[in-house]
């Protein structure tokens, strides 16, 4: 419908709206590109200059900043060290070395920052951690009967060699695997989980009689004394 030429703009008036339109473009164009942005001028307001030189702490930049935290949630010392190297050649000297902070005298021999802090429910979370990731190729027992044992020829924790392993030398197979068994550090990161682990296969052990080798396997290792002994001649063959 055409407007009535009683409602419609005259001429004139619209001329002059025309002039208003093009004058707020112009003026848009000058407010966001000549006039100062607020932004630009917080350096000379006081109280917003005290905020940018304000005295905070950054926790880290120091180390006479004080870190309250648990012990042992916080390595202050240093990280795991590495035995890789070692461990890929078949030297097991390292990792028969190592000391299971779980069991008696373990702690001991590791005083300071960098002793963990062992929680009560420990043995719950070594049944846990090997019900996850190790039942399905060693069993439920340990005596390779998991779903995939098999398959891929895992073998029996029960065993005459098995339990002759040091504590470290099953910790060390849990961090970087042997032979069928890939590396597992990655997913059990943890070390005290690992060595949880460790605990719950010697409880296995404990509470199962001796399995046979497997067909084909080298003669079985002479019990070590303890477990978490000295290096066993050969133990890596």
């Amino acid at each position: 419908m055409r407007p009535s030429a009683s409602t419609a703009p005259a001429p004139g008036m619209r001329t002059v709206l025309l002039v208003l339109v093009a004058l707020g473009a112009g003026g848009c164009d000058f407010w966001y590109n000549r006039v100062p942005s607020p932004d630009d001028l917080w350096h000379v307001v006081p109280w917003f200059d005290h905020m940018i030189r304000a005295r905070y702490i950054h926790p880290y930049e120091t180390n006479a900043v004080p870190r309250y935290t648990p012990e042992g949630t916080v390595p202050v010392t240093g990280v795991e060290a590495d035995w890789l190297a070692e461990w890929s050649t078949g030297k097991p000297a390292t990792a028969n070395a190592l000391k299971n902070p779980l069991v008696e005298g373990g702690r001991a021999a590791a005083p300071g920052p960098m002793t963990p802090v062992i929680p009560r429910n420990i043995d719950a979370v070594g049944d846990t951690v090997y019900g996850n990731f190790c039942a399905v190729c060693h069993g439920i027992a340990g005596d390779a009967k998991g779903p995939v044992s098999t398959r891929i020829g895992a073998p029996s924790l029960l065993t005459a060699r098995a339990r002759a392993y040091t504590d470290g030398y099953l910790y060390s197979i849990i961090r970087y695997g042997r032979g069928v068994m890939p590396r597992y550090g990655d997913k059990v990161y943890m070390p005290l989980e690992r060595w949880a682990v460790v605990n719950h296969i010697r409880k296995l052990q404990r509470n199962s009689p001796a399995a046979p080798e497997a067909a084909g396997a080298a003669a079985p290792i002479a019990p070590t004394p303890s477990a978490t002994g000295s290096a066993t001649e050969g133990i890596a063959r």
